[in-house]
């Protein structure tokens, strides 16, 4: 029997570097998708990485792979941004704000000039500023501007407990939330093991400060870092977390996944974009859960806040 497609779905992916590259491949392998377009300055590279990626489409289920220059995004459902400078070793994902705020200009302004009208997906570090410069840039209401936020922080660390309690990763649920970057924090008031709250678990009275999950929670905010400085760079994590959150938009899941999302009035914030968890659908964010945070876990969320708005109006001022 034939199996019809009751919706065309096309995403371009915006810099096929490693993390580009690697959604890319993920996606084909999901069947998420009708068409896939790569975009790129470097043109050769991006039909290069088609035609490679297009070797393959005997072993997966068919979609329409091709380079494309920006023209292609006119009719896309998502468009995906991973373009921009790597962070170096050593290097803060804070860093790289002013330098990638004036890549993005000119890739927004390229997106919008051909009447774009779905929703942007924005990888590129640091991701949180770099959503807001789309979201400024591009005019488009704030639910159809997200960023990966503390989703692969957040996919760290419930490894990193799965690890050390013996726990499937998939059932274990607790956020990170915040900056994707250093002043990231662990939200232990709300974590729970199945439905059992993690400090119960654990049979803990005070776990913020037990050493072993101090050191659980580090792990997952240094991971970039480690891996950086044993590889060069880290993407198949983040790869597999834009997948996810592609599936979570497409099939119109209502998912609650930790992303940069647009804050007006939420946890006391205005006007700024951070990781934290929303139910995700066709639409984009749909809402922003709002979680019950202890004062120390809210004062931390604040400290988070004060340094991403701060590199924030150091990028909007790149921009202008």
């Amino acid at each position: 029997m034939i199996k019809l497609q009751t919706k065309l779905r096309k995403v371009a992916v915006i810099g096929t570097g490693f993390v580009g590259t690697s959604y890319a491949y993920a996606l084909m392998n999901q069947s998420l998708v009708n068409e896939l377009v790569l975009i790129d300055l470097n043109e050769a590279k991006a039909d290069g990485e088609a035609r490679d990626l297009n070797h393959g489409m005997p072993f997966v289920e068919p979609v329409r792979i091709k380079a494309g220059g920006y023209q292609e995004c006119e009719d896309a459902d998502l468009v995906v941004i991973t373009a921009g400078a790597n962070q170096k070793p050593g290097e803060t994902r804070l860093d790289l704000a002013a330098k990638n705020a004036s890549i993005f200009k000119g890739v927004v302004e390229q997106v919008m000039s051909h009447r774009f009208n779905g929703i942007f997906l924005i990888a590129t570090n640091p991701v949180d500023i770099l959503t807001h410069v789309t979201r400024k840039i591009s005019g488009l209401p704030k639910h159809r501007v997200i960023g990966s936020g503390t989703s692969l922080d957040t996919a760290r660390f419930q490894y990193l407990l799965s690890e050390h309690l013996a726990i499937d990763p998939r059932d274990i649920h607790a956020y990170i939330i915040g900056e994707h970057g250093d002043s990231s924090l662990p939200v232990w008031s709300q974590a729970r093991i199945g439905g059992v709250p993690l400090q119960t678990y654990l049979n803990m009275e005070d776990i913020d400060n037990n050493q072993d999950m101090i050191a659980i929670y580090e792990g997952a905010r240094d991971a970039a870092y480690d891996i950086i400085q044993r590889k060069g760079a880290t993407y198949y994590g983040i790869a597999l977390g834009l997948v996810r959150l592609t599936k979570a938009l497409f099939q119109n899941e209502n998912a609650i996944i930790p992303v940069s999302a647009h804050l007006e009035g939420e946890y006391g914030l205005h006007d700024i974009c951070i990781g934290v968890p929303a139910v995700l659908n066709e639409q984009g964010v749909r809402e922003v859960l709002t979680l019950e945070l202890s004062p120390s876990e809210q004062q931390k969320l604040q400290h988070s806040a004060e340094i991403i708005r701060e590199m924030t109006r150091t990028a909007m001022t790149a921009v202008r």
